[in-house]
């Protein structure tokens, strides 16, 4: 399979983002009124959503064709849209850890909009490598961090938007009980997004040792204060091994498996 090619850069203004979705804002018509005029005073080149508010940037994740093509057919809400920059963070590093042995794993799916961004990304259908993704799917088990949608019925949605997809196995459980239905041997790729310490830190103890030499791990909620849990637990299960999480501005931690 022909991995996705980089076009040509123009040496011209760079691409603008702007989202109207973020989070934890107290008067959201008065900070939207506050980041136009914002925008208004900087270089090209910002990019403001999802927490986010940077300028005089390249803005690479625009200029990649087929990132962009596969980015806008998977967005399903707003959140889908202002997140873009997290997307290009798993398709970059998914891009990277191609050659090497093993699947791709993803904790904490809900919609699957994180894995087909990636699949479309690198080959779609035609994606050579088995794409494993667990979660509860109907119900969310963090007490009041439920998601639109989730209700009896919703995994089979779910299962629908990945037809065609023949390397992907979704698995409906909770992590680690649902290991049992099945896991992958190497894993080259392994994003966690489960919104609580006690599921990734299962995730990581079942999965860590999988993961293979050069392989990547991305914890969606790492860096973010209201995950603040998260990065208390991980931080010593880590420095344990010998590693420490790389904290990204998109909220996001990564750590190459040695």
């Amino acid at each position: 399979m022909d991995l996705p090619k980089l076009g040509a850069i123009e040496l011209g203004q760079a691409v603008n983002f702007s989202s109207p979705k973020s989070w934890g804002i107290s008067d959201p018509a008065r900070f939207q009124a506050l980041m136009e005029e914002a925008k208004s005073l900087v270089t090209p080149g910002y990019y403001l959503g999802d927490n986010l508010f940077t300028w005089g940037r390249n803005n690479s994740l625009f200029e990649d064709a087929a990132f962009r093509a596969a980015w806008t057919a998977n967005i399903q809400n707003d959140a889908d849209q202002a997140i873009a920059w997290r997307r290009y963070v798993l398709a970059s590093l998914a891009y990277n850890v191609m050659p090497l042995a093993g699947d791709f794993v993803e904790c904490g799916v809900y919609v699957g909009s994180g894995i087909k961004t990636v699949m479309d990304y690198l080959g779609g259908k035609d994606f050579p490598k088995t794409f494993w993704g667990y979660d509860t799917f109907d119900y969310n088990p963090v007490q009041g961090h439920s998601f639109a949608g989730q209700a009896e019925g919703f995994f089979e949605q779910v299962q629908a938007r990945f037809d065609g997809y023949a390397q992907v196995r979704l698995i409906k459980g909770f992590i680690p009980d649902s290991f049992v239905q099945g896991m992958p041997e190497q894993i080259a790729y392994l994003h966690i997004d489960m919104n609580n310490a006690a599921g990734e830190l299962a995730a990581l103890e079942a999965l860590f040792e999988r993961v293979v030499s050069g392989g990547v791990i991305v914890l969606d909620d790492y860096e973010w204060s209201i995950y603040r849990g998260q990065k208390q637990a991980e931080d010593p299960w880590f420095e344990a091994r010998g590693y420490r999480v790389v904290p990204l501005p998109t909220g996001q931690g990564m750590l190459v498996k040695r």
